[in-house]
């Protein structure tokens, strides 16, 4: 049965010493929805209420799911229970019974954690009133932006916005522009959307951009040493024009006639040896930790395209 807070002290005996640590774990059980508050302040067992734990799965039409930490069967949310929550949110529920459909339906009993705190989306204006709609067709909330939260950007831009404050059952979300990436249709900006949108690391610390500032614009004669030379070599690049670093080069020449072979062609290949100016652990290598990766997205049915956050 619900039991208020310092009857529970007295109910386990907590010395005066340890309140503080008490107060604290009963505050981290609640954060992890362990036990939950009911309207008089007491505590609960989740538990021991029928409830349930999970994660929101928004869907674009409106709606959305519950898929619970226990591993059961999903909830199904109606647009009217997501209104105040949104796609990564973590909540506590109840089983209401069951949809048109059969499946069973859950109606929130309180929000964990909200999963939503930066999105990246498009600005509007609608009759004065600017919102932005998120990228992510899972998030289909408007998120309103005060006058004074533009932060210069223009209706139709992209921009990347931080929410200041949560959906309701009675309010709209609210967010503050603290990224302009653009317009639409500029080059390169679905790579700018997917970076943001899947929260690939895409900057870089400022120790390495000072480890960065710090090397020779050039190869120094203590680089060449106890290497072999190829810079005479008309070498060819074989990285596209778009790409972000140019470390991969091919020559190839005539190869004379040996014995028991015929002449032919000698491939020579040059690769960059960037670990040479790359030492472990330092900031540089730690960054490279976090943006070594290569990113795919499944465009349409036939096209891919790769993200490198590198």
């Amino acid at each position: 049965m619900p039991v208020a807070e310092h009857e529970l002290e007295q109910l386990l005996q907590v010395a005066a010493e340890d309140r503080e640590a008490f107060a604290k774990r009963i505050a981290a059980m609640e954060r992890d929805g362990e036990i939950m508050r009911n309207r008089r302040n007491a505590i609960c067992v989740v538990a021991k209420l029928d409830l349930v734990r999970g994660r929101v799965q928004g869907h674009p039409d409106g709606f959305g799911f519950l898929v619970r930490d226990d591993g059961g069967p999903d909830l199904f949310l109606g647009p009217k229970e997501m209104r105040e929550v949104l796609h990564g949110d973590r909540v506590v529920a109840r089983i209401s019974g069951t949809d048109r459909r059969g499946r069973p339906e859950g109606k929130i009993v309180e929000v964990l954690e909200r999963g939503q705190q930066r999105l990246v989306g498009r600005l509007r204006s609608e009759h004065g009133i600017r919102y932005v709609t998120a990228e992510d067709k899972r998030v289909s909330h408007e998120f309103l932006v005060p006058p004074d939260a533009v932060g210069g950007a223009q209706p139709g831009q992209v921009v990347t916005v931080e929410v200041v404050a949560q959906p309701s059952k009675h309010a709209q979300p609210v967010a503050r522009v603290i990224e302009v990436l653009g317009n639409y249709a500029d080059p390169g900006m679905e790579i700018e959307i997917a970076l943001r949108k899947h929260a690939l690391p895409h900057q870089f610390s400022r120790a390495a951009d000072e480890q960065c500032a710090r090397l020779p614009d050039g190869v120094t004669p203590e680089d060449r040493a106890g290497r072999t030379d190829l810079t005479p070599l008309p070498l060819v690049t074989i990285d596209g024009e778009s790409a972000k670093d140019f470390d991969d080069a091919v020559y190839c020449e005539p190869a004379p006639a040996r014995k028991g072979a015929e002449a032919g062609w000698r491939l020579i290949v040059a690769i960059t040896d960037v670990s040479h100016y790359v030492k472990h652990d330092d900031p540089l290598d730690r960054d490279a930790r976090d943006h070594g990766n290569s990113s795919y997205f499944l465009l349409n049915a036939i096209s891919i395209s790769k993200v490198g956050s590198s």
